[in-house]
């Protein structure tokens, strides 16, 4: 099933893809799916980020090879930071970067969108919390980043955090393909099969610090190939039985 949230006039409204079309829902999907009986064609709807975060708990250094290129070895556990809610981005949406970053890269990801309230969760027990599966772009001002002695000020900025272009909940993510595309040329490949922590012990490490609302998402680290976007670039997150994510940068 691929959930969406779509534009409207009285406001965002969650539905359901069935073909070409999106069958909309009363209210969020995270307890239950509640249709409303409106139907409209897919093609004609403006998608939201398919989520509703409190936060966004980014996975840092989660692929080995990545951690490598930023000058690091792998971490002996997961790196945790947070992003902002005000990076929530749309698919589709324009990335825009304050004057004064030099550098802005992308970040391909699998995203999780937690489905109900998590707490000191299992491991084997993570898919029982889970609404789905999508893309995601931790966008980041690198040179900010490098700068600073934390990563909040370059992880966060306004739309920094593309999300989409829904979720998905019939997909294993345990071995998902991952790509990121640069005006069409590939720039990144992974496996989520490659991450140091898997998805099970990344929701069991975060929910025994931290408790998960509805609609919040986990990122979950990006393979090695970061590099940097300019205005007039699109950029593509293509994950393998979610979707594809595309952004504009201006």
């Amino acid at each position: 099933m691929k959930y969406v949230c779509i534009e409207r006039p009285d406001g965002p409204c969650w539905g359901v893809v069935k073909g070409e079309d999106v069958l909309t829902l009363s209210k969020p999907p995270f307890d239950g799916l509640e249709y409303d009986g409106g139907k409209l064609p897919l093609s004609q709807c403006r998608l939201l980020a398919p989520c509703a975060p409190t936060k966004i708990v980014c996975v840092g250094k989660n692929y080995v090879e990545h951690a490598r290129e930023l000058g690091s070895e792998p971490p002996g556990f997961p790196v945790l930071f947070l992003k902002g809610t005000n990076t929530l981005n749309r698919p589709e949406g324009a990335v825009h970067a304050p004057d004064f970053v030099g550098r802005l890269d992308y970040e391909g990801e699998l995203g999780v969108v937690i489905r109900r309230r998590a707490k000191d969760v299992k491991a084997k027990h993570f898919s029982d919390y889970v609404l789905g599966y999508t893309c995601l772009n931790d966008v980041t001002a690198r040179d900010i980043q490098q700068h600073d002695s934390q990563w909040t000020r370059g992880k966060s900025m306004d739309g920094f955090c593309p999300i989409g272009p829904w979720v998905v909940d019939d997909v294993d993510p345990s071995a998902l393909k991952l790509e990121t595309r640069l005006n069409g040329k590939t720039v990144q490949q992974g496996c989520t099969a490659d991450f140091i922590t898997p998805i099970p012990q990344l929701i069991e490490f975060i929910t025994a610090s931290m408790t998960l609302e509805p609609g919040d998402v986990v990122a979950t680290g990006t393979p090695a190939g970061i590099g940097p976007m300019i205005p007039g670039d699109r950029v593509e997150v293509d994950i393998e039985g979610v979707g594809i994510l595309k952004n504009h940068i201006v």
